[in-house]
């Protein structure tokens, strides 16, 4: 199936607040994130292959603003609400718990956060502890088996502390939210995959490798 992109929903704001590939919905909740990984998307696009612009220019939609775009949408049209962006979604964790917490309160809808799993140091919480209820899925990204090697290829500004705070959150998640994935790019070494596959299984998430998109 060819993807359908879903235009802005707001021209303040240049980019796509929510758009559509395959049977899934979207949400960009924000462009920040407190790394700079290597094999990031945004190191060579402005967009996405779902996406034409996902780049928001003079600040970001206020969490009323996305609300009123998704309450424009007939969820129940979609396999699954996602909540993602060009940037960390948990740079904004508060507005995107109220988000799930309006989604869930209009229906039953299946939703799930991609996320670099660095929500509790961006908080200063145990962010999982509040997934409870209001997500089905959070799909982590993982990409190394080490506080060293994740240090070497995401460049967090949380430093070693990073990895150690991922698996916390996972852990954390995999007891409140009915399917919790970690993930890593399929161009890492196998040993480092195999590596990696296991720290998922420690915390009790699955395990998936995922293909690299460079553009």
């Amino acid at each position: 199936m060819e993807p359908q992109q879903k235009p802005a929903g707001s021209q303040k704001y240049g980019a796509s607040i929510t758009y559509v590939y395959q049977d899934k919905l979207y949400v960009n909740m924000t462009n920040q994130c407190p790394n700079h990984c290597d094999f990031c998307l945004r190191n060579n696009s402005s967009g996405s292959l779902y996406a034409e612009n996902l780049w928001y220019q003079g600040g970001e939609p206020t969490k009323e603003e996305i609300w009123a775009e998704l309450a424009k949408e007939d969820l129940n049209r979609y396999q699954e609400v996602v909540f993602c962006g060009y940037g960390e979604p948990a740079c904004r964790w508060d507005d995107m718990m109220w988000l799930c917490d309006q989604l869930k309160g209009r229906g039953s809808h299946f939703v799930r956060i991609n996320t670099n799993g660095l929500a509790d140091l961006i908080t200063g919480r145990r962010t999982g502890l509040e997934l409870d209820g209001r997500v089905d899925a959070v799909s982590v990204s993982l990409n190394a088996s080490t506080p060293e090697g994740y240090d070497a290829v995401c460049h967090s500004k949380f430093g070693l502390k990073a990895l150690p705070a991922i698996l916390r959150f996972t852990a954390d998640a995999a007891m409140n939210v009915p399917f919790v994935r970690m993930t890593v790019v399929s161009t890492m070494p196998k040993e480092e995959i195999d590596a990696c596959r296991k720290l998922s299984e420690k915390v009790g998430a699955d395990f998936f490798v995922r293909q690299y998109i460079s553009q």
